[in-house]
Order: C-alpha cells, then sequence, then structure tokens
C-alpha cells in the first residue's frame, strides 16, 4: 500500500469513561448520540478492557500493545521508557504527519516526541508550565483558557473543608463544580476546535492524530448546561450491597475507607455524579463536531476512526468514585468503536473479549503496515477475520508492599482525598494483581499476599459478591487459575525492577 493509499489514523480517547457511562453500553439515562451516529459506521466492541486501570501505564500499554509488566510503565510516572517499539515510531517511519492535542500522560523523552510534527498539549486543570507545544497553539488566547479553568485548578489539592453551597463543592471525599465560562474555552471545546483546524490543515497528507480529552477525568467540573441535564433527578446512584466489603480483600476496604460516598449528603452524591455525566455528554457533542469536521473536509471515507477511553471510574459503583488498584468492571471495562465510513463491518455490535492491547496491531493490519513482533496483542474481530479471545488480563502493581488497613490507620485522616492522593505512590506499586476475565467469571490474584477474588458475572454482574473462598466454586478457581498461568508463561518477562 502507498503512502497515498494509506487510510488515516483519527484516535480519539477519553479518560476516566467506563464503557457504562454511555447507553451503547447498558446505561438508562445518558445518551450519546455522537458515539452512536460513529459506531453506526464502524464496530462497537461491547467487551473491550483496558490491561491496567491506570492512566499512563494503560496509555503505554495501548500505543506499544505491550503489558505493563513488559514495557516497564508500571507507575502512573512512568511514561513511554525509552527502547519500547510503539505505534507513533511506526507511523512516523511510514511518513505519516502526526500530532497530538490534549491530554499526553504517555511521552516525556525527547526522541518520542520529535516524532509528532504537531503537539498542543493541556492537562485536566489548565494549561501547566511542563505543556509543551509544536507545530500548533491553542486558537484561544491563553489568558481566556486559564481563566476558563480557575475552578478546576482549585479542585486539584485536597480539602478538608466542605462548602455546601459553594462552587466548586468541597466534600471529604469528592469536590464537584458546575461553572459558566464561554463554552470555547473549556479543554473538550478548545481540543473539539484544534481538531477542526488540523483536519483542514492536513487533508492532503496522510495523517495520525490523536485526540486526547481530559475529561471525564476528575477534577469533576462541568459547563452548567451539562451538569444540569441530570442534576438532581435525571442521574442514577448505583445500588450497592452494604455487605459486600465482608468477602472483599483489603486493598479493597482500604480503598472504601478512603473514597466511599455512604456518609455524604444524597444531594451532593447526585452533584458529582451529574458533573461527571455532563463531561460525558460534553464530550459526546465534541466527537459529533470532529466527525462533521472530518466529513467537511472530505476524509470521512479515508479515515479510520477509534473512539476508546484508558480506563474507567466508579461513579457511584460499589458507593466510591474515582479509581484505584482494583478490577471491578467498572474501571476496566472501557467504551471501544472502531469506525471506517464504507467498510463492510459497519454497523455491527461485537460482543467477543477484546482488551486495548489489540487497537493498534488492527490499524497497522488495516494500513496494510507490518506489525512487529514485539506487539503482544492480537486482531480485533469483526474488522479483521480472526478467532475470537478466550479471555483478558489485566493487571496492576509493581511488586511493592502492601498498604495495609492498619497502615491507613495509623495516618491522622483516613478518610476523603487527603490520604487518597498522600499514599497514591505507595499504592500504585504495591503488589503483582492480575485479572483474567472471561464471559462468565473473574478471577484476580496476587502473589504477595491479598485475598483471592472470583465473581460469577452471570449471577453477579455487579460483583458484589466475592465466592472465591466457598469449596462449591473450587473447581472453577482451579481452571482460572489454570488460564491465568499459562497467560503467565507465554507473556511474563518476571522483571520486578524496570
Amino acid at each position: 500500500m502507498s503512502k497515498s493509499d494509506t487510510p488515516n489514523i483519527l484516535f480519539l480517547m477519553v479518560d476516566q469513561m467506563k464503557a457504562t457511562a454511555s447507553h451503547l453500553w447498558g446505561n438508562r439515562f445518558c445518551n450519546t448520540p455522537g458515539l452512536e451516529k460513529l459506531a453506526q459506521n464502524g464496530v462497537l466492541y461491547s467487551k473491550a478492557f483496558t490491561p491496567i486501570p491506570l492512566c499512563v501505564p494503560a496509555r503505554t500499554a495501548l500505543f506499544s500493545s505491550q503489558y505493563p509488566h513488559c514495557n516497564g510503565a508500571r507507575h502512573n510516572n512512568t511514561y513511554m521508557p525509552l527502547g519500547v517499539r510503539h505505534s507513533f515510531q511506526i507511523w512516523k517511519e511510514q511518513g505519516l504527519t502526526t500530532g497530538l492535542i490534549g491530554k499526553n500522560h504517555c511521552f516525556e523523552h525527547m526522541e518520542d516526541r520529535n516524532l509528532f510534527d504537531v503537539w498542543c498539549e493541556i492537562f485536566h486543570w489548565n494549561i501547566p508550565n511542563f505543556a509543551w507545544f509544536k507545530g500548533a497553539k491553542w486558537h484561544r488566547p491563553y489568558e481566556a483558557i486559564q481563566k476558563a479553568h480557575e475552578v478546576r485548578s482549585s479542585m486539584r489539592v485536597p480539602s478538608s473543608q466542605k462548602f455546601d453551597n459553594e462552587m466548586p463543592c468541597h466534600r471529604s471525599t469528592f469536590a464537584y463544580a458546575f461553572t459558566d465560562y464561554p463554552i470555547e474555552d473549556y479543554g473538550t471545546s478548545l481540543i473539539a476546535e484544534q481538531t477542526r483546524r488540523f483536519l483542514e490543515q492536513n487533508r492532503r497528507n496522510p495523517f495520525v492524530l490523536w485526540v486526547s480529552f481530559p475529561d471525564p477525568h476528575t477534577p469533576y467540573e462541568a459547563p452548567r448546561k451539562y451538569f444540569e441535564n441530570f442534576y438532581p433527578d435525571r442521574v442514577e446512584i448505583p445500588d450497592r450491597e452494604t455487605d459486600e466489603l465482608e468477602t472483599a480483600p483489603e486493598r479493597t476496604k482500604v480503598l472504601f475507607e478512603m473514597l466511599r460516598i455512604d456518609k455524604e449528603p444524597e444531594e451532593h452524591v447526585r452533584g458529582v455524579l451529574s458533573a461527571y455525566y455532563g463531561l460525558v455528554q460534553f464530550i459526546d457533542d465534541a466527537v459529533q463536531q470532529i466527525m462533521q469536521a472530518l466529513s467537511d473536509c472530505g476524509l470521512a471515507e479515508n479515515t479510520i476512526v477509534v473512539f476508546c477511553s484508558d480506563h474507567g471510574d466508579f461513579a457511584g459503583e460499589h458507593g466510591m468514585t474515582q479509581k484505584g488498584g482494583v478490577f471491578y468492571d467498572c474501571l476496566v471495562h472501557v467504551p471501544l468503536i472502531l469506525s471506517w465510513q464504507g467498510a463492510p463491518w459497519a454497523g455491527r455490535t461485537d460482543s467477543n473479549l477484546v482488551s486495548l492491547l489489540d487497537v493498534v496491531p488492527t490499524l497497522l493490519k488495516l494500513q496494510g503496515i507490518a506489525i512487529p513482533p514485539s506487539m503482544s496483542g492480537r486482531l480485533l474481530p469483526t474488522a479483521v477475520d480472526v478467532p475470537a479471545r478466550e479471555e483478558v488480563i489485566s493487571e496492576y502493581g509493581a511488586g511493592g508492599p502492601p498498604f495495609t488497613m492498619q497502615d491507613l490507620q495509623n495516618r491522622e485522616v483516613t478518610q476523603g482525598l487527603i490520604p487518597l492522593i498522600e499514599t497514591l505512590k505507595q499504592r500504585e506499586a504495591e503488589g503483582l494483581r492480575k485479572m483474567v476475565r472471561t464471559h462468565s467469571w473473574k478471577y484476580v490474584h496476587d502473589p504477595l499476599g491479598d485475598k483471592d477474588e472470583l465473581y460469577d458475572l452471570e449471577n453477579d454482574p455487579g460483583e458484589l459478591s466475592n465466592i472465591c473462598d466457598e469449596i462449591r466454586y473450587k473447581d472453577v478457581v482451579a481452571e482460572m487459575q489454570r488460564r491465568l498461568m499459562d497467560w503467565s508463561i507465554q507473556n511474563e518477562s518476571f522483571v520486578l525492577n524496570r
């Protein structure tokens, strides 16, 4: 395939959006018509999973198609290591124009950044001092952008104060806000318009563009009109079993102690969830704007569009918000759409198990580019005629010591965002946890000693009861352990200190 025949790639990534935040994956109150239209020209993968429910390692895993234990990026402060073969190296070698618009959280070495022709960066709470620019600047004035992010910036530091009637609303466990800045100065709008300009400027240049939305990640701040779409009555608070922690491992109990929302007034639980889902709909509108720009530029038929998230968010499930080092589906089950106008598989839903590791090898295959042997991902079924996976794997930790309930109780503050942030690095490193998931079962194992988990996904889809210790499921546990062992033999590097 010649360079001129190579399809473009438009990679739309969001941060911390669980699959079930959209009606396309079963949500009952948050409709995403933009994503629905995108799926009509592609494949919607109903059971896609992240290889790790943590921002940086998930992104490095996706673009290298390597598990974190393999590429060495196990921590949230370990960006793509030098020497790891990744997709943007390959795309630049093919002579494609490359760009990043939005949040990075993946590449830090100049050898990697220099692979991009356009780099236009923004983070969750503003344009930080470390933001890098190449080939483009934001189309809106710097002062206006920073002004529109003042509230978000004030939410980045945990607060022990509880303001009931002010924005942002700080609770001990979470913070949220709705605001009235010019819509064009919020990050999601900035990214959509900047993407439109890139498409106009590169309509004759084969390209790969990574469009990376910081939303709906914390800080949970949404423009008023999106917040009010849900607050107070439209948003639904997930049910939970009050005794589910009785069978949970200690790491889950520790996380719940910090993130529990059951002690917060319902109005504020509805508030934080309304901000989260408001951000999801904000993104959906931005996707529609970008897809319209793609069509206006005459690029729709020669551009493969990917939509995905790096990982999910509790968003009220299991009585928590945000995320942590556990493997509930709300954190590992992510949205994934592969869209290409005119493709024979347009409009289909694929219910096979797939991994984010599978995205880049599939894109290379569709572009006619050789897939390097270093990539662990498989090809996505339906888009390519290949056998389906029997299981998916996710992992977490770098072999560090456990952070126990006693460690938490030894702190002056045990609940809320303050201990969550202050213990983050230790909890990201603890253990060597692995999840193996089939259609019917999920098993989690940590060889460093915490309690294992088994969930019957057919009879307990909410993962409310850990049945690993029940003798009647010993054969299921043995089978899941066998699957995990087979995977480990084929994939584990056993290098703990990369």
